[in-house]
């Protein structure tokens, strides 16, 4: 059984009553039950899909946050092999909310650098719920600069409601943190792959997500702040967030309109959390072709990423 979302109850009535049948059936009480469970699995893919079609941005907004949605570890693990992180921004300590290394992915070196929000109560508190601090963006950084140095391409996976808000982080120098992590994606000599795999929130998601090429699965977001504050902002009512989310245009089909991102992602029928092989194994296709045309490209890929950006401000 999966976690419901408020919109999805037609959906968990069906797939309850499919469950209760299944189980009469294994321990003997009914009789053939098999037609009825086909009949009710065939409604569940029709409410399903009729859900689906017409998100609004707000319930996007629930499906990008679902608990049982593949996180970056789960990417990491389905994407690349001989994995070895690296901890630490060797000027005040390690960042878990941060993930990062090299690997290998389909026979070439890669730098990966990630968040990670975690998938139960003790990950979650290990990672800090994806919430990252200015060791975790130092950390970035070294990464990076790493990449470089070796000339090997970079990969990030973008997932967090945004960059930690605590005081010791501010103390620490937050922001600063975020525009070096910022700046450093502008710089790197090598390609850059970004991938929106949950929420991509505002600051905490650019600072590594300042690539040559942007995507986003179909029912992530990408905000400059969570619809929550920009309602808490501009009306002082939590309770607008519904229209925040409208308003703002987070969503991966409103970001390709504008040209923020590059390509958007297809999900699973009812979300990444109901098919997470199949939308990990989408991305790892989608990152191997945008690989093979940047090693065959002729490029200066600082000043591919600078025309990528500025562009965005003429475009709008």
């Amino acid at each position: 059984m999966y976690n419901y979302l408020d919109f999805e109850k037609p959906v968990a009535d069906l797939e309850g009553k499919i469950v209760e049948l299944k189980k009469l059936a294994e321990n003997g009480e009914a009789v053939d039950v098999g037609d009825e469970i086909s009949r009710l699995e065939k409604r569940v893919r029709d409410a399903l899909r009729d859900t689906y079609r017409a998100l609004t941005p707000w319930q996007k907004v629930q499906v990008a946050r679902h608990p049982d949605r593949p996180h970056c570890v789960d990417y990491i693990k389905g994407l690349f092999n001989d994995f070895t992180p690296l901890a630490g921004d060797r000027n005040f300590g390690e960042d878990q909310a941060i993930v990062g290394g090299f690997a290998r992915f389909r026979g070439e070196p890669v730098a990966i650098i990630g968040q990670e929000k975690g998938s139960d109560t003790a990950s979650r508190l290990k990672h800090n719920f994806g919430s990252v601090r200015p060791e975790g963006y130092r950390k970035a950084v070294r990464l990076m600069e790493l990449a470089d140095r070796f000339n090997i391409p970079l990969l990030t996976l973008v997932d967090t409601a945004g960059a930690y808000p605590g005081v010791n982080a501010e103390e620490r120098g937050q922001a600063e943190a975020i525009a070096r992590s910022t700046s450093a994606c502008l710089g790197l000599k090598v390609p850059s792959i970004s991938v929106v795999i949950g929420e991509g929130g505002s600051g905490g998601a650019i600072a590594i997500a300042t690539a040559n090429r942007v995507y986003m699965l179909e029912h992530a977001i990408y905000s400059v702040i969570s619809p929550e504050g920009a309602a808490s902002i501009l009306w002082r009512d939590t309770t607008r967030s519904k229209d925040a989310a409208t308003n703002m245009k987070i969503t991966a089909q409103d970001l390709l309109e504008l040209k923020i991102i590059d390509a958007i992602i297809p999900e699973p029928l009812g979300g990444a959390h109901r098919g997470p092989e199949t939308v990990i194994a989408a991305t790892g296709d989608l990152i191997a072709k945008t690989m093979k045309e940047f090693s065959g490209a002729n490029t200066d890929f600082r000043e591919q990423r600078r025309e990528k950006y500025l562009a965005m401000g003429r475009n709008l």
